[in-house]
């Protein structure tokens, strides 16, 4: 059974450590390192527009995203990440899905260069989502360099 909840003062640390997996797995491309701790600091911050969501499956912690409001009804993913003992029988389509489902709207999602299996992930989610009916390029971002973006709006309120 899969359950998704709104990071909270409550669960602000499950979130946390689970980030924890994130910034290891992506440290190598991004080239981030940790702390003096070996802690990697989480960005963004939930705070402001960004909302993070935690996903149990039976219970159990087993994934992460952040996602940024960047305006009313208009979403950029900014992190997502699944435990690699999670990652089958579709548990991160079924995530994400859920949340478009359940916010609306029209998303924006970015993967770094070098992020192939992110790019492969995302084309593979938004395909199946949009009917591939989403537009995708290729651009400079300020931050991250060279990115791959996917970008749709909900059929709902489209």
């Amino acid at each position: 059974m899969m359950n998704i909840v709104k990071v909270d003062d409550s669960n602000a640390h499950v979130y946390a450590n689970l980030y924890q997996g994130y910034g290891a797995e992506f440290s190598k491309i991004i080239d981030d390192k940790p702390d003096d701790n070996g802690v990697f600091e989480i960005y963004p911050q939930l705070k402001g527009s960004v909302t993070g969501y935690l996903l149990y499956v039976e219970g159990i912690p087993a994934a992460i995203t952040a996602i940024d409001e960047t305006s009313p009804k208009a979403y950029e993913i900014c992190d997502f990440y699944v435990l690699p003992c999670f990652r089958k029988n579709k548990v991160g389509k079924r995530f994400i899905s859920s949340l478009f489902e359940c916010l609306g709207g029209s998303w924006e999602i970015k993967q770094v260069a070098g992020a192939e299996h992110a790019i492969s992930f995302w084309r593979d989610v938004v395909s199946d989502y949009t009917s591939d009916d989403y537009v995708e390029d290729v651009y400079e971002d300020h931050k991250w360099g060279t990115v791959t973006r996917q970008r749709f709006a909900h059929a709902k309120n489209a």
